[in-house]
């Protein structure tokens, strides 16, 4: 069966950075496109991140371009997300989630009904 598990998250000053990793198992990665996505309390799943495993197209959320990376591993089934200069407002639980590629998926990345499969989340802090 198809698994995510979300690693690497934890406590960081405003201006730090932190890496966050999505191991994945159960499928054939190349045929999914990959996402991340955080939700704050009280407020909705937002998209941040997503990447195709082949292809090697990124999108991003134009509240964190310019300051996190996606990433993948295909050698070690691992999609990653590089965060630098870390704000309070991106502190949430931050989720990896899995569909499969389509023609249509470049036009619905950034909808969270749109994946199947999700991790069960590691929490990013950010303090003052």
């Amino acid at each position: 069966q198809v698994q995510l598990v979300e690693s690497g998250g934890g406590l960081v000053q405003a201006g730090g950075s932190l890496r966050l990793s999505c191991a994945a198992s159960g499928l054939t990665f190349s045929s999914y496109g990959m996402g991340w996505f955080r939700q704050a309390p009280g407020k909705e799943r937002e998209f941040v991140a997503a990447i195709r495993w082949s292809g090697g197209i990124t999108y991003y959320a134009d509240s964190v371009k310019g300051r996190f990376t996606i990433s993948r591993d295909n050698a070690k089934n691992t999609m990653y997300l590089q965060m630098i200069s870390l704000k309070p407002e991106d502190a949430a639980v931050y989720y990896c989630a899995a569909d499969l590629m389509s023609p249509a998926y470049p036009l619905t990345y950034y909808h969270p009904r749109t994946y199947d499969y999700w991790g069960q989340g590691t929490q990013v802090t950010v303090s003052l």
